[in-house]
């Protein structure tokens, strides 16, 4: 199996005891990531050979999953397919552990950092920090590239077997222009390669081994490699392994990306590699220090609801496709590894029904087996829709929620997030009703937060104390305004939390008080805003766990 698998279209090659329905739901997931998490049905039906009623069935399911959400004709990925990528960066606990050193990097050297693990031939990126400018590297979690057009691959390439080499040319034989690697930019003329080494010729012509091979050879003895513009034009990288201390064998990669206008290949080594060492060996020295993971209890009953969702959907609920995604789940922090029985009882499965979707993950690619009967989840799993989530707002988040409520009260719904000097809300997202007589706020306005419903719920919650007149929304956990900031206007508003239990954000009702009274607003309107803060909670909490949520 390379790392560029296609074995999800029309099922080819697919071992007798695997799960056909889960291959098919396997291969829509990574369709839509491919696409930037949005296509029509009748674009899943040509991009993955499958029959429409199929693609219909697979969808209906993943939708009652909560992996995709219908819009329209579309079918879109939703922050819920994160577990499964969180499940492996969990398991991996790199990111965990790593994360904070990379991002503190990139804000000394006011540039990209990325972490990156080997898969197979490629490499996949596992975090990012990424400086927001108008020309920024646009990688994102989940990512995969090719190894040779890479830094990082040439560290990983160092530790290959003869059997890694003869995959990796098999599949630049059956891929000579890239196709399976999304992410990466098209290959086109030779790349400008560093001043002693010769040009990289396209994929397919006389030479290219030859120049990787030089590279990873430097790379097995400077003990770091370097981008010079391998990806793309203009992209310059340098890249130090992060070695296990108990193996001794890199265990990610972290680099420093940056472009040609900002830093020469040059500059790269003489003035942020060292930098880039001293901070790999602080991230070695938290792998060394860090305690073993604390044993959680496993999740118990992850299918448990299938059948009910089976006989409330019929036809349309492909059970299989359902209990074989939950078996990913039952991987995690303090659960990296487990054996045929612990997934069965976390999953409520039986011993048969787990083996046979092991079997079918490991075939996908997506579940290695050990030689002491354990499984693990491979950084393949990220392929199931992470990237085109993994660099979300969370307007972006709150946006169908928002209309769902809208459409749900018939009453216009707002979120806004404070300015930085705290006197004004600004609104970042909005869904309006079919009304004559309603609320239009254009995204981005601004408005005095001490008289919306929006700024004094936000108010509320960044002070301790809150300010004068602020302790009782902040006890009650919610704001109604009465007509002060226009005559007629009444609103009433709740806060959006994040992982930490921090406000970051509001959501509000806002209604004429000819068509609701106060008491109205709070029995009728506050539990189902309530309700879709929990929602957008939900969202922003699963697809901020490993990845960056920006707030506006």
């Amino acid at each position: 199996m390379t790392a560029v698998d296609a074995d999800t279209r029309a099922g080819a090659g697919v071992p007798g005891e695997a799960v056909g329905p889960l291959v098919r739901g396997v291969g829509v997931l990574r369709r839509l990531a491919e696409a930037g998490g949005r296509l029509s049905p009748s674009a899943l039906e040509r991009a993955t050979g499958l029959a429409r009623s199929t693609v219909d069935r697979i969808t209906a399911t993943l939708a009652r999953m909560g992996h995709v959400r219908l819009d329209g004709r579309d079918v879109v990925l939703t922050p819920g397919v994160m577990e499964l990528g969180n499940a492996y960066l969990a398991a991996l606990r790199l990111p965990a552990l790593l994360g904070a050193r990379a991002d503190a990097l990139a804000d000394e050297l006011d540039e990209s950092v990325s972490l990156a693990v080997a898969d197979l031939d490629g490499i996949r990126f596992i975090h990012q920090a990424t400086r927001r400018r108008a020309l920024s590297v646009s990688f994102r979690i989940g990512d995969l590239l090719p190894a040779e057009r890479t830094a990082p691959g040439a560290l990983f390439a160092a530790e290959w077997t003869e059997a890694d080499w003869t995959r990796w040319r098999a599949r630049r034989a059956g891929d000579p222009l890239d196709t399976h690697f999304p992410a990466a930019p098209p290959r086109g003329e030779p790349a400008v390669p560093p001043r002693d080494e010769p040009a990289v010729p396209p994929r397919g012509e006389p030479g290219g081994e030859v120049a990787f091979t030089r590279r990873v050879e430097r790379a097995r003895r400077d003990g770091w490699a370097l981008d010079d513009q391998l990806i793309e034009p203009g992209l310059v990288a340098v890249s130090v392994p992060v070695r296990d201390p108990g193996t001794g064998r890199v265990a990610c990669v972290a680099s420093v990306v940056s472009h040609t206008s900002r830093h020469s290949a040059a500059d790269l080594r003489t003035s942020l590699l060292p930098r880039l060492r001293a901070a790999v060996a602080a991230m070695e020295d938290d792998l060394r220090t860090a305690p073993p993971p604390e044993p959680r209890p496993a999740p118990a009953g992850l299918a448990a609801w299938t059948t009910a969702s089976k006989h409330e959907l019929g036809r349309d609920f492909v059970e299989s496709l359902a209990r074989g995604l939950t078996v990913l789940t039952a991987f995690g922090e303090g659960r990296p590894a487990l054996s045929l029985t612990d997934v069965a009882r976390a999953t409520g499965l039986s011993r048969a029904t787990a083996r046979r979707a092991l079997l079918t993950h490991e075939h996908l690619g997506l579940v290695a087996a050990h030689d002491d009967r354990t499984f693990t989840l491979t950084p393949r799993v990220l392929d199931l829709g992470f990237p085109p989530l993994s660099r979300t707002s969370l307007p972006r988040l709150a946006e169908p929620h928002l209309r769902a409520l809208a459409n749900r009260v018939h009453e216009p719904t707002a979120l806004a997030v404070l300015t930085p000097d705290g006197t004004e809300i600004q609104y970042t997202a909005g869904a309006g009703a079919s009304r004559v007589l309603t609320v239009r706020i254009t995204v981005g306005a601004r408005l005095p937060a001490a008289a919306t419903s929006l700024g004094r719920v936000l108010l509320a919650d960044t002070g301790t104390p809150p300010a004068h007149g602020l302790t009782e929304v902040r006890a009650q956990g919610y704001a109604l305004v009465d007509e002060e900031l226009e005559s007629g206007l009444r609103s009433v508003a709740v806060p959006v939390r994040d992982r930490t239990g921090r406000t970051v954000a509001a959501l509000n009702v806002a209604t004429h008080a000819a068509r609701r009274s106060l008491e109205e607003c709070v029995r009728d309107l506050l539990p189902a805003l309530r309700a879709t803060a929990d929602h957008v909670q939900r969202d922003l909490h699963t697809a901020s766990r490993f990845a960056q949520v920006t707030p506006s």
